[in-house]
């Protein structure tokens, strides 16, 4: 059977201030109508390029050889115009974060309606009206308002949906999905999968899946291409490359998931952290004389206790009101009830009296880059807190103190003058790490600190941080939507829906035995469990 697209001998580079980079080395790639083909490996392996070269929509800098052909037509060196024939109506491609590419000043219905009239020469009338079947199709609620919506008026998933329908517009023979769900809840990924997979039988379009997680590839994809270093190392049907790898690569990518489990507290460790009943509330919008119109309970009466050494994950979907929990213990958030810290209650301290203790109560946060600040080295961001708590120290001491921080987070010294886009996305979290590390915390709040990164990167910070643990005594507060990455750190589970616990218990008896509904559709969701009925 002719391949709907063809790509042979594909080579990308890019010009840069340290010379040529030779992105993607010669790659072959074939997809079959109907196919779903998933292109696989880490961050740098050239995955995103193939395909963007594909597509015609590589940086300025970028070159490209090879042959693209989409039913026989070669793609590479047409120009614009005559590529645009193609893409978004033959071809087209979702990005893995949709807040980035849905313009923020247009409605939503404005920009599902510019691929209809640009490739479907529909009039806007007809455009906007397709524009809510469109959403429907991808199963937004209540279509014929939210195409009047702004992005920031919907959730994460739903702007996911509108991002496929946008790509779905003008019925594409081949739709690029570029890491489509990295970003979202395990439950949410679950229900975009199915819906791909539903659009795909009904509309009979080919799908090719880029993405560093295997456990999406192994539910959803046909064929499998691994890349490594701009080359495909293996490729084959999914279910026989998982079941026998030939290649070492492959077999390290699919055994990189965290595995084993944490040594149990013991029952005589102090208890570091002890908070009851806490209650954090937004108000949203007011009334004339300044009347509140909403109220918002983010989080509703919960309790947490955390021992030396022990992990207590806290799970649950965008909105559960796990972050916010986070930032309340740690003073960051006003909130009401009661948060002991060793032996303190700091809810009513002021600010003054809460930054002594600040020290010992650290947060590392899930987007390193966006935590880190670019005009600063590392060294300078690592020593950030001592300026602060140990002001006498002198410019020699904290350059020492700060080596050694690197060094505890298992990164090279002599980095500590670079800066935060020198590094890659496992290196500035161990960066960050190291700063809330150097201040010798009793007590680490982890807002997500591993949803952005590699399978293999993340399973490096899990065994950093259980090491750290050991070592330091340190108490864990560990939010993740990651259930994988949460059985493997966590002693204790805490069950988030709506602001509330709905289920809380050891790790083993939370996954082998979940009582509640809501648990049993999170595990399911992350690919841990076999679906289950809710």
């Amino acid at each position: 059977m002719t391949p709907v697209l063809s790509i042979r001998g594909l080579q990308v580079r890019f010009r840069t201030g340290d010379g040529i980079l030779h992105a993607v080395r010669g790659v072959d790639i074939d997809v079959a109508k109907g196919e779903t083909v998933a292109v696989v490996g880490e961050s740098g392996s050239g995955k995103s390029q193939t395909m963007m070269a594909a597509m015609g929509l590589l940086a300025a800098n970028g070159t490209v050889e090879g042959s693209v052909r989409y039913r026989g037509e070669e793609l590479i060196g047409l120009q614009p115009r005559a590529l645009n024939r193609y893409r978004g109506s033959k071809l087209t491609m979702i990005f893995q974060e949709p807040m980035t590419s849905l313009d923020p000043l247009y409605r939503i219905g404005d920009q599902l309606s510019l691929p209809l009239v640009a490739h479907g020469g529909l009039s806007k009338r007809q455009a906007l009206a397709r524009a809510v079947e469109l959403l429907e199709l991808v199963r937004v609620p209540d279509p014929a308002r939210r195409v009047n919506a702004y992005p920031h008026e919907l959730s994460g998933g739903q702007r996911q949906r509108v991002m496929i329908a946008m790509a779905l517009a003008n019925d594409p023979d081949v739709l690029i999905a570029d890491e489509p769900t990295t970003a979202l809840d395990v439950t949410v990924q679950a229900r975009i999968l199915d819906l791909l997979r539903d659009l795909q039988g009904r509309l009979g379009m080919s799908i090719v899946f880029i993405t560093h997680d295997l456990g999406v590839v192994r539910r959803f994809a046909d064929r499998t291409y691994v890349m490594r270093h701009g080359e495909v190392v293996e490729q084959g049907a999914t279910a026989a490359l998982f079941a026998a790898p030939a290649h070492p690569y492959t077999r390290m990518l699919i055994d990189a998931e965290p595995r084993g489990r944490k040594a149990p507290v013991a029952p005589s460790a102090p208890v570091v952290l002890d908070a009851r009943d806490v209650r954090v509330t937004f108000h949203t919008g007011s009334g004339l004389f300044g009347r509140t119109r909403h109220e918002i309970r983010a989080v509703d009466g919960v309790d947490l206790r955390v021992r030396a050494g022990e992990t207590v994950g806290v799970v649950g979907e965008s909105g559960s009101g796990k972050s916010t929990l986070g930032r309340a213990v740690l003073r960051l958030q006003e909130a009401s009830g009661l948060v002991r810290f060793e032996d303190r209650n700091l809810m009513p301290l002021e600010r003054g009296e809460l930054r002594p203790l600040r020290r010992r109560m650290q947060m590392v946060f899930q987007d390193p880059f966006g935590s880190l600040s670019p005009r600063m080295t590392a060294g300078e961001i690592v020593t950030e807190g001592l300026l602060v708590h140990e002001p006498a120290l002198s410019r020699r001491e904290r350059d020492r103190r700060a080596a050694q921080a690197f060094e505890e987070v298992r990164l090279d010294p002599s980095g500590r003058n670079r800066y935060p886009h020198e590094f890659s996305g496992g290196q500035r979290q161990r960066i960050a790490i190291a700063r809330a590390m150097i201040l010798a915390p009793k007590l680490v709040v982890l807002d997500e600190p591993t949803s952005a990164l590699d399978r293999s990167v993340q399973k490096e910070i899990v065994e950093l941080l259980r090491d750290l643990q050991t070592r330091h005594g340190l108490a864990y507060v560990f939010i993740s939507h990651d259930l994988a990455v949460v059985r493997a750190l966590a002693d204790e589970i805490v069950v988030m829906k709506s602001g509330r616990v709905v289920e809380r218990g050891d790790v083993e008896r939370i996954f082998e035995a979940p009582r509640e509904a809501y648990t049993r559709e999170l595990i399911a969701a992350a690919f841990l469990a076999a679906p289950v009925e809710t």
